[in-house]
């Protein structure tokens, strides 16, 4: 995707080493495509931050100091829910990073990913793909595999768009309805399928075979 403008990266993280690198070696490692345009080590402060420097995405390590990471990723969805957030660890504990994607993450990556490894699961995201490890893909999926879940049609035109990516806006388009009407469908098919995020449902519906009809 040689014609994408760079990619507006802001980092919610306590460890200013990590930062730092990211900093100077994302912009290197990714042929300028990518950069940091702003950073904090406060959890509390991270919505404000993305308000006021409006990157394309966050990224937002899980493990921070009170309020934390979870918390910092739901502020950023309610005040800016244009953003996609992605949450990052070190640990290999998949319950964090379960909460995080019910908090309304898009997608978990490894603190231990080298730069330039980055780039593309996060383009990948932009395009409207859930980005998850195996390991925790299975552990998202697992509670949710035993009942089988029928959706009518609107629902199922509903549930492609989410996979897709598509914002609530295009979304609203697409159906001929208000954007209010597409949170409200929204909300009732999260229930309907007992997920909290639209990345749950892009997942659960890729594996359960619910995108097709």
């Amino acid at each position: 995707m040689p014609n994408r403008p760079t990619l507006r990266l802001a980092v919610v993280d306590d460890h200013p080493l990590f930062v730092r690198g990211l900093e100077l070696l994302l912009p290197a490692a990714t042929g300028k495509r990518a950069e940091v345009v702003g950073s904090t080590g406060d959890a509390a402060s991270a919505a404000s931050l993305v308000s006021r420097c409006l990157p394309d995405l966050v990224l937002v390590d899980l493990h921070m100091p009170p309020p934390g990471g979870i918390r910092a990723v739901a502020a950023i969805r309610r005040t800016s829910p244009r953003v996609w957030v992605v949450a990052m660890s070190g640990g290999d504990d998949p319950e964090p990073a379960l909460d995080a994607l019910r908090a309304g993450a898009e997608g978990f990556l490894p603190k231990s990913a080298e730069p330039e490894e980055l780039l593309p699961p996060l383009l990948a995201i932009l395009d409207g793909w859930a980005v998850l490890p195996g390991e925790l893909l299975r552990a998202l999926l697992r509670p949710v595999r035993a009942a089988p879940v029928d959706l009518d049609q609107e629902e199922r035109r509903l549930l492609r768009a989410i996979a897709a990516g598509r914002s609530t806006l295009e979304i609203a388009d697409e159906l001929h309805v208000s954007e209010r009407t597409v949170k409200r469908m929204t909300a009732a098919l999260l229930r309907k399928l007992r997920v909290s995020s639209r990345a749950e449902a892009a997942a659960l519906a890729g594996h359960a075979g619910l995108l097709g009809g």
